[in-house]
């Protein structure tokens, strides 16, 4: 699989995390973020079209304004984030130049995945950047974002921006060379997993716990970020990214780092949009009957099914979809609010039509605003 999504991939996403290009002391490695340009131009130069998500305002901020150590107040690191994005887009855009590259600067907020307007207008952007051969350079909005439309790390960021702008494959070059069988920074003896075809319970517990003390991942955020990508038909490859030439032994084919497999065929960006960039209003439980429906025979999800109800939703809003057992099992844009659906839920269409006729007619939610994620 990893030689067939290296001989298909066209658009790429690039994540490089604080670790990689900061020193111990967390300031900007300039010579880390040399090296990386230079890689990321050598696959431009083979008619890549590239897209990088970057970490390190932060960290540039903390060098400009003196701090010692990663502050922990919001006010605190907007500050920083504020006077170290410009330094950090102002050391890109200059490495870039060597390379007779352009770039241009996207800051993202959730807000802008989770509402449809905003997340087209965004792929948009990202496309005709694209299409004038420039290398889109993404950052979460540090300096205006509150806790509760924060992405929390550049990895959920990195998988987002892979699925609107319909990249084939997402790079994160990390500080550890993938994912390991335990963690090897405690335990010695620890084997490299080369590829991963599916992200069960087994693998996920492998994840480790938080990463460096100027970085907000760890290996829990990275396989969230591989389920992200995969779910939606793209490649993903963890890599170390302060080894020499790592981007560009991956996008080789070279067995370097861990490669995680695309799920079936590539999701629309309407789709992918459901199932990863919104935020869910609530939760509807279903039987085995409506879950063999949806999953085995790509039906929509009718009223029948239905045996509970959660949350305070309204219909065109995003809600989580779960079986029995509590497994989530699909997400989709319901057709009933909250209110609606409880009073009909497990009906059929023949009662529904004789108690409540004005609700008779309806998919609870329909197979084209329905994705399956088991």
């Amino acid at each position: 699989m990893r030689q067939t999504c290296v001989s298909k991939a066209k658009r790429i996403v690039v994540k490089v995390g604080s670790a990689v290009i900061t020193t111990d002391t967390g300031r900007l490695d300039r010579a880390r973020l040399a090296a990386i340009v230079e890689e990321i131009a050598s696959l431009k130069a083979r008619d890549y079209q590239v897209m990088l998500v970057t970490s390190g305002a932060i960290a540039a901020g903390l060098e400009r304004l003196g701090l010692e150590e990663r502050p922990t107040a919001i006010p605190d690191l907007q500050a920083a984030a504020s006077v170290g994005q410009g330094l950090l887009i102002q050391q890109y855009t200059g490495l870039f130049e060597k390379h007779e590259i352009h770039v241009g600067q996207v800051l993202l907020t959730q807000y802008d995945i989770t509402h449809r307007e905003h997340y087209v207008n965004a792929a948009n952007t990202f496309e005709k950047l694209l299409d004038f051969g420039v290398v889109p350079i993404v950052n979460e909005n540090d300096t205006t974002v509150v806790e509760e439309i924060k992405f929390g790390d550049n990895d959920t960021l990195a998988a987002l921006v892979t699925n609107l702008s319909k990249a084939d494959a997402l790079v994160i070059m990390s500080d550890i060379d993938g994912l390991h069988t335990a963690d090897p920074r405690k335990h010695d003896g620890t084997q490299l997993l080369s590829e991963v075809a599916e992200i069960t319970p087994a693998i996920e517990s492998l994840a480790g716990g938080a990463g460096t003390a100027f970085g907000s991942g760890g290996m829990v955020t990275k396989l969230n970020a591989a389920k992200i990508v995969t779910l939606a038909g793209a490649g993903m490859f963890l890599i170390d990214g302060r080894a020499d030439a790592a981007l560009v032994a991956a996008m080789n084919g070279d067995d370097v780092g861990t490669f995680f497999a695309p799920r079936g065929r590539k999701m629309t960006s309407r789709k992918a949009w459901i199932a990863f960039g919104t935020v869910a209003k609530g939760t509807i439980t279903v039987d085995d009957g409506a879950k063999e429906a949806m999953i085995a025979k790509g039906k929509s999800l009718l009223p029948a099914g239905v045996t509970s109800v959660a949350g305070l939703f309204t219909d065109g809003d995003m809600v989580e979809i779960t079986d029995a057992a509590g497994e989530l099992i699909a997400r989709g844009l319901v057709d009933f609010a909250a209110e609606d659906l409880a009073k009909i839920k497990g009906m059929t269409s023949e009662e529904i039509h004789k108690s409540h006729k004005e609700l008779y007619g309806r998919e609870v939610v329909h197979r084209d605003c329905l994705v399956i994620l088991k």
